[in-house]
């Protein structure tokens, strides 16, 4: 049965934090009552506006010095904001800095009776609860032993086992998750995906983009303190990646393709990608293939100025924009050329479409060596959409086709 999650208004929010020169200048300032001001003013946010309704999983994600922990640490209470307002309705589970909260001298359980008590709990509730926070940590006689003695992973997994030992309405994650195993990454996820089924809110910073594309219904990019984009995730992602590769917002540019998905695009425009065709041997351009079907991408580079040794990338994904395949003709060892300004190229792909039915997109990329973060000429996300159908051998799930067969062998029962 599904239940309401809480709501989240964060209107105006800035963060300011004091830079001191030296610890001298903080103690004068300090002792002037606020006459003196010898700091210079750090704004982590600023002018945030958020609102995030029931049962929205919401990934956050941005560089580091974004303000991303700060905005949790606000919504959760462990720092105060210097302006703006925080309106939370609902029960706030959130699992932070690595063992916030905890002592190191204490066990592992006391640490957990410790944090539910924290959380509001009464001690009836709590000795009811412990079972199931041990079960799940997996942590069993460790957690008679002080805190001291935990590796990271070990401290992630009492952390989130009590942070979720209860259903909240509203769970706030911070990057903990990518600390320790990755079985028990996947436990974790599992249970964010039940509490989602249930109706919690999930606001969590992930620099995973796998984890944001899976597990959120919306994504929201931090950019020099404020919110730089606010969509569906796959946007968001694209918007983000071309950032990074070109260091300047203004070579981003965002549209809609002829299927109304957004299209983003970036780079420094020394090479332009002037025409994507996808068709299939025959040479007819088509939009579904069969699994196992091989497809040719033809892709047609104007440079405006010489370029030495370029690289031209393919990257394929599926529906939800997760990375199904990439490569480049720099990993496949293309002879290496260097164009003159007003020269055009024409690179060719063939591939075979070993995929799992479903609905794809073609990424292409010029850049400099083997990444477009070093020199991004022109990165063209969602070039091509196409689908992949059924063929007439076996059927499967997933989205890779791999070669596979089977064998039965039968063994008499033996004699009594």
């Amino acid at each position: 049965m599904s239940c309401k999650g809480g709501n989240i208004r964060v209107k105006n929010l800035s963060k300011k934090y004091k830079l001191f020169p030296s610890k001298v200048k903080k103690i004068v300032e300090l002792f002037s009552l606020g006459r003196i001001v010898t700091h210079d003013p750090h704004w982590v946010l600023n002018n945030i506006n958020v609102e995030i309704e029931s049962g929205e999983t919401i990934g956050i994600i941005g560089q580091n010095g974004a303000g991303k922990s700060t905005l949790l640490k606000i919504l959760t209470g462990t720092t105060q904001a210097t302006s703006g307002t925080v309106e939370i309705n609902g029960k706030v589970a959130a699992l932070l800095e690595l063992g916030m909260g905890f002592h190191e001298n204490f066990s592992g359980r006391q640490n957990a009776r410790m944090a539910c008590q924290l959380t509001g709990l009464n001690m009836k509730e709590i000795d009811g609860l412990l079972p199931e926070i041990e079960e799940f940590s997996e942590l069993k006689d460790y957690m008679e032993q002080p805190l001291r003695t935990y590796s990271d992973g070990m401290k992630m997994r009492l952390a989130f086992s009590v942070a979720t030992a209860t259903r909240p309405d509203i769970l706030i994650v911070d990057e903990a998750l990518s600390v320790g195993d990755t079985y028990f990454q996947h436990k974790s996820i599992e249970r964010i995906r039940s509490f989602q089924k249930e109706g919690v809110t999930t606001f969590f910073v992930s620099h995973d983009p796998a984890a944001v594309k899976t597990l959120c219904n919306r994504a929201i990019l931090l950019h020099n303190g404020g919110v730089e984009k606010d969509g569906t995730p796959d946007d968001v992602l694209d918007y983000y990646n071309a950032l990074i590769a070109s260091r300047e917002e203004e070579n981003i540019q965002q549209s809609k393709n002829q299927v109304g998905k957004t299209i983003t695009r970036s780079g420094n425009q020394e090479a332009n990608i002037t025409s994507v065709t996808l068709t299939n041997q025959k040479g007819n351009s088509i939009d579904t293939f069969r699994v196992g079907e091989k497809a040719i991408v033809r892709c047609q580079v104007k440079f405006n100025k010489a370029i030495e040794e370029p690289t031209v990338g393919i990257l394929i994904r599926d529906r939800l924009g997760n990375d199904v395949f990439g490569t480049s003709t720099y990993h496949l060892s293309q002879e290496k050329i260097s164009p003159q300004a007003g020269e055009i190229i024409e690179v060719i792909f063939e591939i075979d479409f070993n995929l799992g039915s479903g609905s794809y997109s073609i990424t292409l990329a010029v850049h400099a060596a083997d990444s477009h973060i070093k020199s991004n000429y022109d990165w063209l996300d969602k070039a091509l959409i196409f689908t992949i159908v059924p063929n007439n051998s076996y059927n499967f799930i997933g989205v890779a086709s791999l070669p596979i067969s089977s064998s039965i062998k039968t063994f008499s029962a033996p004699m009594k």
